[in-house]
């Protein structure tokens, strides 16, 4: 019997010099937890919302800790999240059943809440096979994390895939037909022929007569995935042209180079806002000449003599315990980000309607840069710019390599939006 149990104690102290011997400290090793810091600990802030989203992927105990060390992670102490956290340089601490504890005390005792992360939401980004002429910075962030994440296009929504997802990013499009006007200054280059080339087949292989047609319809499925329940964020100018594809469901708003005929004269007045998400009341651009759609957008980034300069956004501070959705949407590092344009950039708060939730502005400016608000079942969330980390993105431009800005505070937006969906929603109290 004494020689067996000296056999044991020899067999576990093996195991655990094993242990240390692959890095794992005796606190970790007890750990019934693991801690991702969002604050300025954290060496991957990007990388650490895939490591989150893996973990709810795979049934894992997850929560989101809402302003605490900037939205921190509070995750499973599993050796596959371990592994995965030593590749990508994510930081992450040990926590114990009494370190649990005063978190959970300190959480308590202020502006703040722990979520729980209970279900991966299935991920579509509407975007062409070539995503030509630009990149798009959602589709950058989900690749850099190592989210997983399905591309569709006209011919899905148009056969009704959206219905297989619970998520949905809308790239650059202009849901008006007109491709962003590019008409104006890139007609005779290759790309801006071959993508008119492309989308007048499709409109004419799923049964509409021109692009305008067929985009709005695109539109139109869009709105009744969010009424029905759908996430949907968008980004640039799929924000502005989706809101006029369906206010004006039945109004000509294209002009002549892109469908043969010009724009309705009278488009103003027979725009319908109800049925729009986030604005109303807004005018249109009606002069073919002028690359703008509407004055929806607070920066005018392509008119010359309306273009205004960028400056810095401020995150509001939200009650954790009061406002979880819009205290998930803005956690971050940084309450202070600097701007960047975008075909929409900014979004005049003339336009907005009453129960629209601004989640970040410019102080003392005529716009604002971050929206989120409720329409039917669903949520939508908007979010002015091209690129974070580009100010001033232009079309040509090599795509940003994230890797370079693994800790940006303006990407984080994009991944918050992300993971959103994922929280158990609370009871309504009566």
């Amino acid at each position: 019997m004494q020689n067996l149990l000296s056999s044991v104690r020899r067999a576990s102290l093996l195991a655990f010099a094993a242990l240390l011997a692959l890095g794992a400290s005796p606190q970790l090793m007890r750990a019934q937890r693991l801690l991702v810091p969002m604050d300025d600990a954290q060496q991957n802030h990007l990388k650490a919302y895939g490591l989150t989203y893996k973990a709810i992927k795979a049934g894992a105990s997850a929560e989101w800790l809402l302003n605490y060390h900037g939205g921190s992670f509070l995750l499973s102490d599993t050796p596959e999240l371990r592994r995965q956290a030593g590749l990508d340089g994510i930081t992450i601490e040990a926590v114990d059943n009494s370190r649990l504890t005063q978190i959970r005390a300190e959480i308590a005792a202020n502006n703040m809440d722990a979520v729980p992360l209970e279900k991966a939401p299935r991920i579509a980004v509407y975007t062409p096979a070539d995503a030509l002429p630009w990149d798009d910075a959602v589709t950058l962030a989900l690749k850099y994390a190592g989210i997983d994440y399905t591309p569709i296009y006209d011919d899905e929504v148009e056969h009704g895939d959206l219905s297989k997802y619970d998520w949905l990013h809308l790239h650059h499009e202009d849901f008006t037909g007109q491709l962003n006007k590019f008409y104006l200054s890139y007609r005779d280059a290759p790309w801006f022929i071959d993508l008119l080339q492309k989308n007048t087949a499709a409109a004419k292989r799923l049964g509409f007569s021109n692009i305008p047609g067929l985009k709005k319809d695109v539109a139109e499925k869009i709105r009744e995935f969010v009424e029905r329940g759908g996430f949907l964020f968008a980004m640039c100018g799929a924000t502005e042209t989706l809101e006029l594809a369906i206010a004006g469901h039945n109004v000509d708003l294209a002009q002549s180079f892109i469908d043969g005929t010009p724009m309705d004269p009278d488009a103003d007045r027979k725009m319908d806002w109800k049925r729009t998400f986030a604005f109303k009341d807004a005018h249109l651009e009606m002069s073919p000449f002028v690359n703008a759609m509407s004055d929806i957008d607070g920066h005018q980034v392509n008119v010359p003599g309306r273009r205004q300069p960028l400056g810095t956004f401020t995150l509001f501070n939200f009650s954790a315990k009061f406002d979880p959705v819009a205290s998930m949407l803005v956690q971050d590092h940084r309450a202070v980000v600097n701007d960047f344009y975008g075909v929409t950039t900014s979004f005049s708060k003339s336009v907005l309607k009453p129960g629209d939730i601004v989640l970040a502005n410019e102080e003392g400016a005529p716009w604002v840069k971050y929206i989120h608000g409720d329409y039917g079942k669903g949520t939508w969330t908007y979010y002015g710019g091209h690129d974070p980390e580009d100010p001033q993105h232009a079309i040509g431009n090599p795509p940003t390599d994230l890797s370079l800005f693994k800790n940006s505070p303006g990407y984080r937006l994009i991944l918050n939006n992300v993971l959103f969906p994922a929280a158990k929603k609370k009871p309504l109290k009566t």
